[in-house]
């Protein structure tokens, strides 16, 4: 069974990319969107779209892929959030690998980055992974 922070963090990661793509104002909007989206299996009611913005669950896999599929990202992504970086869970601690040693300037940028909101935070989150990804291609 997900836990809150679970729940919170997929409805997080809903919301966001329900404002790249489908511009949804609230339950009532996803639920209808969602429905015609849906092919498999019933729909969802307004009810359920609001559990899911509001952190209260998380859909069924079914649902979670139509969702995905519409939102243009991964059932992966949406559910769980990025995938972990192996290269930097190897060098957790080892001050001597960072890219970029720490300075007053990044420490003071992160304390910044903690005061944002869950959702601010997510979206600075994914900004700096899409830069992140184009740089090493």
């Amino acid at each position: 069974m997900p836990s809150a922070i679970e729940k919170l963090s997929f409805s997080l990661r809903l919301r966001a990319a329900l404002d790249n793509v489908a511009k949804v104002k609230g339950a009532t909007d996803l639920a209808r969107e969602f429905n015609l989206q849906h092919r498999e299996g019933e729909g969802v009611s307004v009810q359920s779209a609001h559990k899911w913005l509001s952190g209260k669950s998380i859909p069924t896999p079914d649902k979670l892929a139509t969702l995905a599929r519409w939102l243009n990202v991964t059932e992966h992504w949406l559910h769980y959030g990025p995938p972990p970086d192996p290269v930097s869970a190897l060098n957790s601690g080892a001050e001597s690998s960072l890219a970029y040693p720490r300075s007053h300037e990044s420490l003071t940028l992160a304390r910044k980055i903690e005061l944002l909101s869950p959702r601010q935070r997510l979206l600075v989150e994914e900004l700096v992974l899409q830069f992140h990804g184009r740089s090493n291609e």
